[in-house]
């Protein structure tokens, strides 16, 4: 049996861990990093990247099918696109073994040790792993967990045969004609609408009231709308049962039953941490729920243990994971850190695409007096040119002194606004600081400036 003594022992490659990983082997601490599959996590292997490259895929086939169907206000005219599945999930996971191969040589240049396998603790400094070659023992002064989350298996829809979830939608060789999903949150719209886009007849069922409920209905209204252009049915209220044949079962809204006939059908209804198969049982960790406790640190309430990333809990983001892990790693070399979860932007990929960060609005409205400017898409140059007219920007922020406590916006490409939404609620900005600034026209950004111009009561271009 081989030991091996550390410093820093990472349990988990996902985008937390391998942060912290290579900052720490930056800093000069010995680092061991310990991960079952691939570097990069659900992530990079399965979630973020895949699905971003296959949502592209689909709009750019799209556009074209558009184009041949002679209606494109652009004067375009092609002739019927064709989509061969099989080799768009190949450009796809090129680009996730580039960028696994990429996370791989930064933890070797950062001089970080990687062990392949699973990890179970021992106790709160030892870990056995169970390796290809053999049990591998380590032993660390400090160990960070970044387990990360897996996705939630309903008892009545098991995945296998035609019920699948997000992992299998993104490896399919064929778009299926039918496909019901279940679930309305951001990855069964970003999945049903991309799927649509491609061909297939998608149905939605939603247990609540509406879709994507974690953000305002404001803001999603643009996103229903498109949903109805690209022919997705939505059933809200309504309950998938199982599975019969080639159908889901549903509990409609009313009470009645009904089936939705599907060649796949997607389950998409949450994620969950993993913290089962690792040994908790043989640490004394608290527990927040399902969730490892942590504080402002990301200490857990074991001394020289971490944790970070979607097993500490919501919101479960990739960058959120990151933040943690870059800053672990800097206490561990004796930095004074702390986490600071001011602004955490969010995004959804759905069309168009939703960007929030800080406070909504009625979040704010439980601090006090607030002050909304909202700028429409509609008046913006740039998203008229992009076809991309469906959308606004809001600014929420204090009546007082005019602290900014909340941005979102909705509309094509917003996705990309999320940095500059993310540093002015970061940097403490006043809407007198957003509509101050000078932003280049023409671009969609213009949006975030005329949005605070808008909620200090002199908006220029609506």
């Amino acid at each position: 049996m081989k030991e091996i003594s550390c410093k820093l022992l990472v349990i988990g490659a996902g985008p937390g861990g391998y942060v912290c990983a290579i900052r720490a082997g930056q800093l000069g601490i010995d680092t061991v990093i310990v991960e079952a599959g691939k570097p990069g996590g659900t992530c990079l292997n399965v979630g973020c990247i895949p699905s971003k490259a296959m949502i592209h895929a689909a709009e750019e086939f799209e556009k074209v099918a558009h184009m041949a169907s002679g209606s494109s206000p652009l004067g375009i005219s092609v002739a019927a696109p064709v989509l061969d599945l099989g080799k768009t999930v190949a450009w796809k996971d090129g680009i996730v073994n580039r960028l696994t191969g990429g996370v791989a040589g930064l933890l070797k240049k950062a001089k970080v040790k990687t062990v392949y396998g699973w990890a179970t603790f021992r106790d709160g400094k030892t870990v056995a792993v169970e390796t290809e070659t053999g049990t591998q023992i380590i032993r660390a002064e400090t160990v960070v967990i970044a387990t990360g989350s897996a996705t939630v298996e309903l008892p009545f829809l098991p995945f296998g045969g035609s019920v699948i979830s997000s992992t299998e939608a993104l490896a399919l060789g064929e778009v299926p004609e039918k496909l019901a999903v279940a679930g309305g949150g951001y990855i069964g719209l970003e999945l049903g609408m991309a799927f649509a886009k491609m061909g297939a007849a998608v149905t939605v069922v939603e247990a609540l009231p509406r879709v994507l409920a974690q953000y305002d209905a404001e803001l999603t209204r643009p996103v229903v709308k498109r949903l109805a252009q690209l022919g997705v049915e939505v059933m809200l209220g309504a309950k998938a049962k199982g599975v019969k044949g080639d159908a889901l079962l549903v509990e409609t809204a009313d009470g009645k039953s009904t089936k939705i006939a599907a060649d796949k059908i997607l389950v998409t209804v949450g994620r969950k941490p993993v913290t089962e198969g690792w040994g908790l049982d043989q640490i004394d960790l608290d527990m927040a729920g399902k969730f490892i406790k942590i504080d402002d640190q990301c200490r857990s309430s074991m001394r020289g243990i971490y944790a970070i990333g979607d097993v500490t809990g919501e919101p479960m983001l990739a960058h959120r994971a990151m933040a943690q892990g870059e800053m672990v790693a800097e206490i561990v070399a004796g930095h004074k850190r702390s986490w600071d979860k001011r602004s955490i932007p969010a995004v959804c990929f759905t069309d168009p695409e939703l960007v929030t960060a800080g406070l909504t609005p009625e979040e704010a409205k439980a601090l006090g007096e607030i002050k909304i400017g909202q700028f429409p898409f509609a008046a913006n140059g740039r998203a008229m040119t992009k076809l991309g007219e469906d959308g606004f920007v809001r600014v929420v922020a204090r009546a007082d002194n005019h602290l900014v406590l909340g941005i979102q916006a909705v509309g094509q490409g917003v996705s990309e606004l999320a940095a500059a939404f993310g540093l002015a609620l970061e940097m403490g900005a006043r809407l007198e600081d957003i509509a101050g600034t000078i932003h280049a026209h023409p671009t969609q950004g213009e949006g975030f400036q005329e949005a605070a111009l808008k909620a200090l009561g002199h908006a220029l271009h609506v």
